[in-house]
């Protein structure tokens, strides 16, 4: 079963999350959370960052990742984990894969016009709504 992995990285006071405008199928044109796919024998936790650093170019310094939940799905044989953290400093967002942008979090995401995952992105930030008071110190 193939693993990937979705990446939610919030800004020093959680006010915004970063995104990606994906520049290829699926989902193309419409937003996103960063992320990528786990490599056969690695550790959910090491592709995650490895995944964030190649995408964005912020690395394990800058941010503590939290395992926040998982999604399997039988019928495609894969299975999605998912990661959120709050940048501990400042940082310059760089990546070639897709548009990257911070995006507030005022925002229609349940809306799949404009929004990837069916909904799941709009489920996985009011999951961190949720639990607020252990992302911030």
């Amino acid at each position: 079963m193939q693993g990937y992995n979705v990446l939610m990285i919030y800004n020093m006071d959680m006010s915004r999350i970063l995104m990606c405008k994906r520049l290829k199928e699926p989902y193309k044109g419409l937003s996103n959370f960063v992320g990528g796919k786990i490599e056969p024998g690695e550790l959910g936790m090491a592709a995650a960052y490895r995944e964030l650093a190649e995408e964005t170019a912020i690395t394990q310094a800058d941010v503590e990742l939290r395992h926040l939940m998982d999604f399997t799905y039988h019928l495609h044989q894969c299975y999605v984990e998912v990661y959120a953290g709050v940048l501990n400093r400042e940082v310059t967002i760089a990546g070639e894969e897709n548009e990257l942008y911070w995006s507030e979090l005022n925002r229609p995401f349940f809306d799949m016009t404009q929004y990837a995952g069916e909904g799941n992105i709009g489920h996985m930030i009011e999951q961190v709504k949720l639990s607020r008071h252990l992302f911030l110190k």
